[in-house]
């Protein structure tokens, strides 16, 4: 029985000739250009039609995804098709500037079709169309893939140059600039200093991360399907003194940060307060956890003697505190680790986590906090896809709570957080549960926190440890185990990037004083350890671009903060490696 599809009367048969395939490769017969995918190959079997097929197999934290972008016009109707076969296959489009679509077959032993519609937005000539799978559920195959509607069209010439270009407000860390629409433009860049720092839609832009009293320089050009524009004529700038005193907080201009085993003993063994060498400028205890994951209540309970026969007394340790104060270091008091779950459901938790851990810092004299959440402790809630204004409670809870103990110590209270990879760099291409849903929920969902404490943000020093393969910049996976895994994950955090993958959703780079390098002090320590001769390469690319491997970074950053390790105590089973490697390249 055939359907009728509501207005398809209207449809004339001109129109209906002037359709086209807007997919390149649909059929996957010249191999998977111009697809990106994060896994996959062509077979020549199955295959649904013609002699070549995609088959991609989803594995750890990869769905397997393949997509590519495609020319269409605004306020058009498109429909979406494609064959598949395997276990939990999606088909989608993304970008469409109105409802973004998808469609899924959750088992198909035979080649099944899947499609759907969409009509695009007043300003929308790109879309992204993607297929993947889901994550541990075996492999999928598709074939056929096609995006059926008014061809795209083509524009011959790139926009004039944009001009009017013009600052607004002006803080010390962020500029807002504005200026003149460009004709035939469907988009502008931002430069700062030459480079490229981040895109914009419409015709203004706040650039964020930047330092204080600083002079920069920026410049603006016009994109469309045909290129990009020569830069404007430059606007220079200098940002303001910061008024609230923060920012370093006191710290040396290259800092060593470790965690201290201060709650429990395992194989590396008790290390005593006063016995951390004078190399450690920021020393975490390890950790503060909560009596249950929504109470919000915080409690830290020094190692005891049965489990640390040679732990200090109560005494001895604040003394060896305030000695280390006394010498210029920070000691804080690290909230969470890998079995301290920690969900801020309520206000009542929120209010609870600001009262216990000010008991903790008052207790012990400490200079700040450190947030080191994982596991489930973040996670953000369907339809929250916005990082800049997050509405799920865990989110909102922990930055008001955060906020609230900043403002109750003042501009000295040091502030740090130890995400891991999953939670920040992950976020560049998921965000939470997705715009289709089915995602997992905490990709990317430390982004909103960083966001929003990044002006009371001491340090960020992300776990380049235990993770999975993470997408770059340069949009190829990385994996642990050498330099350019750090090199492509700290290049995302002082670069900034599109979140999920929309240019118009971008969070701004880090200062490159706030950010600092989280690796394993041995191999005992975690996965990913790397020999000292890679962290020096590391350290090289990204402070001297020199030493580089083959990801390509996007500046040179010689004020990079320094490095942190899980732990000042593996680190002293190891014979103080990972001390000596930062003592020796830093001095």
């Amino acid at each position: 029985m055939a359907l009728a599809v509501p207005g398809s009367a209207a449809l004339s048969s001109a129109a209906r000739a002037a359709d086209a395939d807007a997919t390149v490769n649909g059929g996957f017969e010249s191999g998977l250009s111009p697809w990106t995918c994060t896994a996959g190959t062509t077979v020549t079997s199955p295959v649904h039609s013609g002699a070549s097929a995609l088959k991609a197999t989803p594995e750890g934290g990869d769905n397997a995804q393949c997509a590519q972008t495609v020319t269409v016009r605004p306020n058009s109707q498109y429909t979406l098709a494609g064959w598949v076969r395997g276990s939990y296959v999606y088909l989608g489009a993304s970008g469409t500037g109105t409802t973004d679509v998808s469609t899924w077959a959750q088992s198909a032993p035979d080649w099944q079709k899947l499609a759907t519609t969409f009509t695009t937005g007043a300003n929308t000539t790109k879309v992204t169309i993607y297929t993947h799978g889901w994550y541990g559920t075996g492999t999928y195959y598709a074939d056929d893939v096609s995006l059926t509607g008014p061809g795209g069209g083509t524009t011959t010439q790139p926009p004039t140059v944009p001009t009017g270009l013009r600052t607004g407000t002006v803080t010390a860390t962020s500029v807002a600039l504005s200026w003149s629409p460009v004709t035939g433009a469907t988009g502008y860049a931002v430069y700062r200093d030459g480079v490229k720092v981040q895109s914009a839609s419409g015709t203004s832009a706040t650039v964020n991360g930047l330092n204080p009293s600083t002079a920069y320089a920026f410049q603006v050009t016009a994109t469309n399907d045909a290129g990009e524009s020569a830069r404007s004529a430059t606007v220079t700038v200098t940002t303001p003194a910061r008024s609230d005193g923060g920012g370093s907080t006191e710290l040396p201009a290259h800092a060593l940060v470790g965690y201290l085993h201060a709650g429990f003993a395992n194989g590396s063994g008790y290390t005593r307060m006063a016995d951390v060498p004078d190399s450690w400028d920021v020393i975490d205890l390890a950790f503060g956890e909560p009596t249950s994951v929504t109470s919000g209540d915080i409690r830290f309970n020094r190692c005891p003697v049965s489990e640390c026969p040679n732990v200090e007394s109560d005494a001895d340790f604040k003394a060896a505190v305030k000695a280390k104060q006394a010498a210029g270091k920070k000691v804080l008091i690290s909230i969470g680790g890998q079995n301290g779950q920690v969900q801020l459901t309520t206000t009542a938790a929120r209010d609870a986590f600001v009262s216990s851990v000010s008991k903790i810092i008052d207790q012990y004299g400490l200079d700040g906090l450190d947030i080191d959440f994982e596991g489930h402790s973040l996670s953000l809630n369907t339809g929250d896809t916005d990082f800049r204004n997050p509405t799920t409670p865990v989110i909102v809870n922990l930055i008001s709570a955060l906020k609230t103990l900043k403002a109750e110590y003042g501009a000295k209270f040091v502030l740090t957080m130890a995400p891991e990879t999953f939670f920040v760099q992950n976020g560049y291409q998921f965000y939470g549960s997705g715009k289709w849903g089915g995602q997992d929920p905490r990709c990317g969902a430390y982004l909103p926190v960083i966001h929003a404490l990044r002006d009371d943000l001491t340090l960020l020093h992300v776990q380049d440890y235990n993770s999975g393969p993470i997408m770059g910049l340069d949009n190829q996976y990385h994996s642990m185990g050498g330099a350019d895994f750090h090199i492509a994950m700290t290049d995302m955090l002082l670069t900034g990037f599109p979140v999920a993958g929309d240019a118009n959703n971008v969070f701004p780079p880090l200062r490159p004083d706030q950010v600092a390098i989280g690796m394993p002090a041995s191999v005992n320590a975690g996965n990913g350890y790397v020999a000292p001769a890679e962290v020096t390469k590391t350290l090289d690319c990204l402070t001297k671009k020199t030493n580089c491997g083959s990801y390509p970074t996007h500046g040179t950053w010689p004020a990079l903060r320094g490095l942190m390790t899980w732990s000042v105590n593996w680190d002293r089973f190891a014979g103080w490696e990972f001390q000596r490697t930062f003592d020796s390249y830093f001095g």
